[in-house]
């Protein structure tokens, strides 16, 4: 090597390690370590970067190229940066998979049920609906997130789908090979039903259809290192709330219900499937719990007690103790936040129901080890570009 070259070598050398620095927006691990950097050229301070995405209408292109061109543009020496994409082969997107599901593993897994796992799996449901059990796991998720956990959110409601609104989202997963990307909503990974379908089309499955699409979300989505996966339950005990039982054995039942005795009484019905499933209750959840008037006076609309009444009665049935994590005050700005596709507790944490639900979040969040930053050791599924 001359004199002549040393120095775009030492800028190249720079420039990639730059780039070992930029994650992939869906997978959030290095765009080097993906094979997704083709190729850098360097020319009298000006640096031209290829980039391969996994397909040609990859939804997170435009955050790549804002990343890659920041970190490039702030290595010494750079004075331009441009950047081209591509678009894997068909032997790529395989090498893809393989890395990310590890070599020797060509059949997808459901990771969260695999010995070993690190990922608190919390199944929400409730005895009917109505009761805001799709409010309470959006807004939990995002308040998890929000504490630097890797969480995901399963909308296993698939008649009653409404997850990707409430999260605000609109993408559409990527495919990989035979593994999907779920999109992200305010720091959530989020999969439904609904974004498989053409606009508001009704789903009409009979049991083993719902079982398969259950499996589905679970081992064909890539959801990577998550301390916790949450699943909007349909409500009832139906084929849903008895494949999640069979499909992950370790996930513990969060019961959301209203302080209505009627209410009261489905949710305990919901929550004691766990004496047939031998899953864990992590608790009760009241929603709807009082409205509170401009004078600080509370306003019980739908009666009061009925959380506190399954908490009992499950911890009865069960054995075991069974808390009331929380009781969240009725809100229009809940209703408000979950139609404008940004959770209460990031739009307006300082409401009453912001607070109830943080606090609930606060307690599910405690666990003896996070897995941030520590990889499981597991075979998950896909990827993307």
């Amino acid at each position: 090597m001359d004199a002549m070259s040393a120095p775009s070598t030492t800028i190249e050398d720079a420039i990639r390690a730059a780039l070992a620095t930029v994650d992939d927006p869906e997978i959030r691990r290095p765009i080097t370590d993906l094979g997704m950097v083709d190729s850098v050229r360097v020319e009298d301070g000006q640096v031209a970067v290829t980039i391969l995405l996994t397909i040609a209408g990859c939804p997170m292109r435009d955050k790549l190229q804002r990343d890659v061109t920041a970190a490039v543009g702030a290595v010494a020496g750079v004075t331009g940066v441009s950047i081209e994409f591509g678009v894997m082969s068909d032997q790529q997107r395989k090498d893809l998979q393989t890395t990310l599901r590890g070599p020797g593993r060509a059949e997808p897994v459901i990771p969260f049920a695999q010995p070993g796992s690190r990922t608190r799996v919390y199944a929400v449901a409730s005895g009917k609906g109505g009761v805001g059990k799709s409010s309470v796991t959006v807004n939990l998720a995002a308040a998890l997130a929000a504490r630097g956990l890797q969480v995901g959110v399963v909308d296993a409601d698939i008649y009653g789908h409404s997850v990707p609104r409430m999260l605000g989202t609109e993408d559409r997963p990527t495919q990989v090979e035979d593994m999907i990307m779920p999109p992200q909503a305010n720091g959530v990974k989020v999969i439904s039903i609904g974004m498989f379908t053409q606009g508001n089309a009704a789903v009409v499955w009979r049991g083993p259809m719902l079982h398969r699409a259950l499996q589905q979300f679970l081992a064909d989505v890539y959801w990577g290192d998550l301390d916790v996966l949450l699943l909007d339950l349909p409500p009832g005990t139906g084929d849903i709330a008895i494949s999640v039982a069979q499909l992950l054995p370790g996930a513990e039942l969060l019961v959301v219900t209203t302080p209505q005795m009627a209410a009261a009484e489905v949710a305990e019905r919901a929550g004691a499937i766990a004496m047939q499933t031998h899953q864990r209750l992590a608790g009760v959840v009241e929603n709807m719990s009082w409205l509170e008037l401009e004078n600080g006076e509370r306003m019980e609309i739908f009666g009061a007690g009925g959380g506190e009444a399954v908490s009992e009665a499950l911890t009865r049935i069960t054995g075991a103790t069974v808390p009331l994590l929380g009781q969240i005050p009725l809100e229009p700005k809940l209703r408000e936040a979950g139609d404008a596709g940004v959770p209460l507790v990031l739009r307006d944490p300082e409401t009453p129901a912001a607070r109830a639900l943080n606090a609930v979040a606060d307690r599910l969040a405690v666990r003896k080890e996070s897995l941030a930053g520590k990889p499981l050791g597991l075979l998950n599924g896909p990827g993307r570009g």
